[in-house]
Order: structure tokens, then sequence, then C-alpha cells
């Protein structure tokens, strides 16, 4: 139990500092610009899927951490992609985030079913 309550615990950490270092650069980057908006969201439900999917016992705490770390990676991805064009994303980009993305996802499905 005490694993459990140390991944969410790492993983509510990690929310709170993506947070935090989104709010400390509002200034520099567009966050609200439509493809970049629609990109974290979309990795804003698979964090709360894997959250709950672990919750409830679908997966086990490794595989939610990889789960995690992927979506991390893409996160990073989305965030370097967008220093080099105005603080926002390109349509290609997206595009492939999205493409990484669904493949998240469909890792989240079948691990919980």
């Amino acid at each position: 139990m005490n694993f459990k309550r140390s991944l969410l615990a790492a993983a509510a950490g990690a929310a709170l500092v993506l947070c935090g270092a989104a709010s400390a650069s509002a200034g520099t980057w567009q966050n609200n610009h439509p493809r970049r908006v629609e990109v974290n969201h979309r990795l804003g439900n698979q964090f709360h899927r894997i959250n709950r999917d672990y919750r409830d016992g679908k997966i086990t705490g490794a595989q939610a951490a990889r789960l995690h770390t992927e979506d991390r990676a893409i996160r990073g991805q989305e965030r370097f992609a967008s220093r080099f064009d105005g603080g926002h994303i390109t349509r290609s980009e997206q595009r492939s985030l999205n493409q990484e993305e669904n493949g998240v996802s469909r890792q989240i499905y079948n691990q919980a079913h």
C-alpha cells in the first residue's frame, strides 16, 4: 500500500510542477493556442485515465508509472516544439503528437482490459 501512496504522491507532485512551470512561463508561450490546448487537454485526460485505472486496480503501479513517463515525454516534446514557432505548434507537430497520444491511449486501454 505504501507503493501506491508513493506513486500517487509522485504523480500529484509532477502535476503540480507541470502546472507551476506552465504558469511561470505563460508570459512567453501562447498556452491558449488552439493546437496546444487540444494536445494538452488530451494529455490531461490520459493522466486522469491512468490514475483512475490504477486506483481501480486495473493496472499496476509499474504500468501506471511507465504510462505517466510516456505522457511526460509527449508533453516535453510539445513544449520543445512550441519554442520555435512563436509559442505555438504547427499542424504537422500537432498531428505527430496526436499519433503518439493515440499510442499511449491504446496502451492504457489494453493494459486496463
